[in-house]
């Protein structure tokens, strides 16, 4: 039955994430790139200073580098851990060439999302602010529309709740606590109608469900002070160890590059026809980019829309830094040290195995230290994925209820129990599951940007045209 299920959701999978999603989703950003002048270059080191340096007077329920901490608690998870080495795995170590590309682009697209989901935001009748697609595609785009923008609401919900904010996080932790507490499975427990599992899995399930409980009843407020903690100081320990590896293995680094950049154009002369076309990296590649950095989705413009600025464009710009720093930074460091320890042609591993067997052969630490380095990182920005995608999913389904708060209270008990039950869930399923709701989430969102992108461009060439001036 279940390997029935799975045939069934990879051939959705491929239909959902064919050829035609990658071009609207790539020939989105790299419109945006164009008509804002490739600003992702020239204007990320404003973005970089403006995303510590709060505005004065600033209207909205939490600072930017709150909200631009929110966003990266959502995007900065699994996928740069699991989601590079699931990538380079299935596509080929060129996967990560397509995936540096649709980040690149991607900034422009991020940027995009972060102006209008300011620009287009309203203020709920307590005093909370709202905003992303559903607004700025009704607002923005005319009333008309106002059933896309429900359509958007709704696969949010569902990627939420079935995709990126709790089966496969959990699923990557559960892997992660696993691999390092009982790898061998030798401490079993029997759970009715789910089968036998690891002790260490049990427990995790549950430590994680109260955690996740415990900061969630708090709201926006109290899941942006969390990740406002946890995400720079995780990522800065994460960057720190990858860089550790890279530094003691630069002697492999060049050959590590030209394999990347030859299986991105020519997958076969590195794989040997193993993993298939240039297609299959592209797809592999921009599918994994986008679960990572979400640029496209239009997830991280609702957690844009809480933060106190009167200035669409500077949020935009501190939402831009987002992609850069999760994929051209993390996910780049993470696919170069699975490439040149040579973990993705390691026959038999799935998942955050090929990460953990880069880290255990990589760094010049004892293995069983390696593992448990990357075990915490993968818990902790796993955990603030999970909450980030709580609050996306929450504001969604208030978008659809109309601003009633009684649905978005039993969704979150039920948001909490798909957590619990996440380990449980085969990791195959896991993903494809979550690459199925991103692509349909993206759709109507990719839409929105193209037919806004004149605003965009307008509101960035005014607000530059007035700081000009005012020098």
């Amino acid at each position: 039955m279940w390997s029935a299920i799975n045939s069934f959701l990879v051939y959705v999978d491929d239909l959902v994430w064919g050829v035609p999603l990658m071009i609207l989703i790539m020939a989105g950003g790299l419109l945006l790139t164009v008509r804002l002048g490739v600003m992702q270059v020239h204007k990320l080191p404003l973005a970089l200073k403006w995303m510590f340096k709060n505005e004065k007077d600033g209207v909205g329920e939490i600072t930017s580098f709150s909200a631009l901490c929110t966003a990266l608690s959502a995007t900065i998870g699994t996928g740069n851990i699991v989601g590079v080495a699931t990538a380079v795995c299935a596509g080929g170590p060129g996967a990560l060439f397509w995936m540096i590309v649709a980040a690149f682009l991607g900034m422009a697209t991020k940027y995009s999302e972060g102006l209008l989901a300011v620009k287009y935001r309203v203020v709920a009748e307590d005093g909370h602010s709202l905003g992303g697609p559903f607004y700025y595609i009704e607002q923005g785009m005319g009333k008309k529309w106002t059933w896309l923008a429900k359509i958007f609401a709704f696969f949010g919900v569902c990627v939420g709740l079935f995709g990126i904010g709790t089966f496969s996080q959990v699923n990557g932790i559960a892997s992660a606590v696993n691999g390092f507490f009982d790898p061998e499975n030798l401490h079993c427990v029997t759970l009715p109608s789910l089968g036998s599992y690891s002790w260490s899995v049990v427990v995790a399930s549950l430590l994680l469900a109260f955690c996740v409980a415990a900061v969630l009843i708090g709201g926006v407020k109290r899941i942006a002070k969390v990740s406002q903690i946890i995400v720079p100081f995780m990522a800065v320990i994460y960057f720190v160890v990858v860089a550790i590896l890279i530094i003691c293995n630069v002697s492999h680094v060049p050959e590590a590059i030209v394999t990347i950049v030859t299986a991105a154009f020519n997958p076969k002369a590195v794989t040997g026809g193993v993993v298939g076309s240039m297609i299959v990296s592209m797809q592999k590649g921009v599918a994994r980019g986008i679960f990572s950095n979400e640029a496209g989705l239009g997830s991280a413009p609702i957690a844009a829309a809480a933060a106190q600025t009167n200035e669409p464009v500077r949020q935009g710009l501190v939402s831009m830094t987002g992609t850069f720093l999760d994929t051209i930074v993390i996910c780049t460091l993470t696919g170069l040290s699975i490439v040149l320890t040579g973990a993705w042609q390691v026959e038999g591993l799935q998942g955050v195995e090929v990460t953990t067997y880069a880290f255990q052969n990589g760094l010049p630490f004892a293995p069983q230290f390696s593992s448990f380095i990357l075990m915490i990182c993968l818990v902790f920005f796993a955990f603030t994925t999970i909450l980030g995608w709580d609050y996306y999913s929450e504001r969604c389904l208030e978008y659809l209820t109309g601003g009633n708060m009684k649905p978005v209270k039993v969704f979150r008990w039920v948001y909490i129990f798909a957590v619990f039950i996440g380990p449980y869930m085969t990791v195959s399923a896991v993903w494809t599951i979550a690459d199925i709701f991103n692509g349909l989430m993206a759709i109507p969102n990719m839409i929105a940007l193209f037919v806004l992108n004149g605003v965009v461009v307008k509101e960035t060439r005014d607000f530059f045209a007035a700081k000009k001036h005012k020098m």
